[in-house]
């Protein structure tokens, strides 16, 4: 990655007519619907825009959407990039240097995830407060890295507090219910075995997924303020395992996402 490939997909993009969007936000696996609130949307497709990677996943869209949510001007990631692709930790987070050099201020993201925290259900919606990486690998550890900002980013509150506070205050308002805990992130793509679920709780954390972390890494190397939640999927108890079918996980995801498009919309108002 170079400084004159990230300029030369920021121009592409600006002569799409992505102009100063205010807010970033990257959409999971099964959570593709808030492009539908998107006012005067602007397409760009990921397979078009110089230098980008390129979505594999079926199910992922792979697109860049610009547009208008409740008065703020967004830049939507319709598809991300994840290591089970076949991508490095680069590639995975190009599109947020790139989101970042349009102009956003602030990055939402979403995902799907299983529960580990067996108080926690199908369906519900978790805000992100921390997270434990085991990907096995950074997106800052590339030799010209210095050239993009600081080589060792403090991560000791990744999360951005008062988005955060923000998120649990509209929970409560719009009556939604909302978990709190730590997100881990893993490989992929096969699914945990029962004692990869009990090894995981015993390290602290409350559900599981296989993206975010790189992003959320590389949004605190740009100083960009983030917040995340999770869609809870399905229930990860070792001791009353099923297997898990991956249509559900998109079903169960469709119907939770009603909610935290309501979540991310209202956020969009306030900030």
């Amino acid at each position: 990655m170079t400084q004159e490939q990230l300029n030369e997909s920021v121009e592409y993009l600006k002569k799409r007519g992505f102009e100063t969007p205010e807010i970033g936000i990257v959409l999971g696996t099964g959570l593709g619907q808030l492009i539908d609130h998107i006012e005067e949307p602007i397409e760009a497709h990921y397979n078009h825009i110089p230098h980008f990677p390129l979505a594999t996943v079926e199910f992922h869209s792979g697109k860049l959407i610009y547009g208008t949510i409740e008065g703020k001007k967004v830049v939507v990631m319709q598809g991300r990039f994840h290591l089970y692709e076949g991508y490095d930790f680069v590639d995975i987070t190009y599109p947020i240097r790139v989101m970042h050099l349009l102009g956003i201020q602030k990055l939402f993201v979403s995902n799907a995830a299983g529960a580990i925290n067996l108080n926690f259900k199908k369906g519900d919606i978790m805000l992100i407060e921390d997270h434990i990486n085991l990907q096995g690998g950074s997106p800052l550890a590339f030799r010209n890295v210095s050239e993009f900002g600081n080589r060792f980013v403090d991560m000791s509150e990744p999360y951005d507090l008062d988005m955060s506070a923000k998120i649990k205050d509209i929970a409560q308002k719009e009556g939604i219910s909302i978990q709190k805990g730590v997100y881990a992130s893993v490989v992929g793509p096969q699914l945990e075995t029962k004692a990869e679920y009990r090894m995981l709780k015993i390290l602290g954390a409350d559900a599981v997924g296989m993206s975010t972390v790189p992003e959320v890494i590389v949004a605190n190397h740009l100083r960009l303020p983030i917040v995340a939640v999770s869609v809870l999927t399905d229930e990860c108890d070792p001791d009353n395992l099923q297997p898990v079918k991956i249509q559900e996980i998109l079903d169960i995801a469709g119907k939770a996402e009603p909610k935290m498009i309501k979540l991310f919309r209202e956020l969009i108002k306030i900030i």
